[in-house]
């Protein structure tokens, strides 16, 4: 199937800061660029970590409040050293989670809910940066077109499954969500088809209404027979 990789949808003019970037300048390059976040790279140019917003805010929110309005936050010892840091190298995330090109969305989905992070530098089998994707690019799969899905659908799994028993099958697409309807030769092929067709790119759900090819037959023939005495 046609499973689009991060190398497609990752950004490739990737804007990343160097271990002793200083912190106004860190500031500056976020909102000059209008991102959130910026790798960091060492001195051979592979990610040592990332910097973000919040890595900066930490500092604000560590500074005395003189009006005495919120409470200080309560800082762990790590959090508390990133606070007081003054370059990327001292205010970063790190080690820097990363991916390959070649990866699916579902892998790097998963990596970014297993670490809790909200973009990823991709980088190449040296450790070279090549982009970086984030949780909005993954999400660009779900703008396919509701035409391209079926397609892909027809053509890649009940084309290919027809043999098995799947000839039967029809798919309808509408907002994401796959509807299969029809039958099949053997009932265990139904959740095989349901699993396949929620694997493709840009689905959003998959429901179905398939029935035994026997007991459609059998349904038809008893119709006939009670049409024609």
């Amino acid at each position: 199937m046609e499973h689009r990789t991060i190398g497609e949808l990752m950004t490739r003019q990737v804007v990343s800061v160097q271990l002793d970037t200083p912190f106004k300048d860190i500031a500056q390059i976020l909102a000059d660029n209008a991102v959130s976040a910026v790798p960091v790279l060492d001195s051979l140019g592979t990610p040592a970590g990332i910097v973000s917003e919040a890595d900066l805010l930490r500092k604000a929110a560590d500074q005395t409040d003189l009006s005495g309005r919120t409470p200080l936050p309560h800082l762990e010892a790590w959090e508390r050293a990133r606070a007081e840091g003054r370059t990327a190298g001292e205010l970063m995330s790190a080690p820097a989670v990363c991916a390959h090109p070649e990866w699916t969305v579902v892998e790097a989905a998963r990596l970014m809910e297993v670490q809790n992070v909200k973009r990823l530098p991709v980088v190449d089998d040296t450790d070279m940066l090549l982009g970086i994707v984030s949780r909005s690019d993954l999400l660009r799969v779900f703008l396919r077109q509701d035409k391209a899905i079926q397609e892909e659908i027809s053509r890649e799994i009940i084309g290919r499954t027809s043999r098995l028993g799947a000839a039967g099958v029809t798919a309808d697409v509408v907002q994401g969500q796959v509807a299969l309807h029809g039958s099949v030769d053997e009932p265990l092929l139904v959740p095989v088809l349901v699993r396949m067709c929620a694997s493709v790119d840009g689905v959003v759900s998959v429901s179905e209404d398939l029935e035994p090819a026997m007991a459609a037959g059998s349904s038809g023939s008893a119709e006939g027979s009670g049409a024609h005495p």
